[in-house]
């Protein structure tokens, strides 16, 4: 099993949501719905200088669908080039 944390753009939430569920149905996840921070090229946080927020999704998945899951968010990556979507997986027990 897996845990994977994805850290990305407000903007795009619904694109990863609608695709990991349409790709990996059986993913189950929580949302944090609103989070700040510092990403390599610049700040999202909720203010007037920097305007931005991002998103955390968290989940933990089998062993046989975490390379489903990093091809989800590759796909949506592609898409979605500037949108810092960042996808995080350590190895993790139930």
């Amino acid at each position: 099993m897996y845990r994977v944390e994805i850290i990305s753009n407000k903007s795009v939430q619904e694109d990863i949501t609608d695709a990991l569920e349409v790709n990996v149905p059986s993913i189950l996840y929580t949302i944090i719905p609103l989070a700040y921070g510092r990403g390599g090229s610049d700040y999202k946080l909720g203010n007037p200088t920097w305007p931005e927020t991002n998103f955390v999704l968290v989940s933990y998945v089998q062993d046989s669908e975490i390379k489903k899951v990093r091809q989800v968010i590759a796909t949506v990556k592609e898409k979605f080039k500037n949108e810092g979507i960042k996808i995080f997986t350590i190895k993790s027990e139930e």
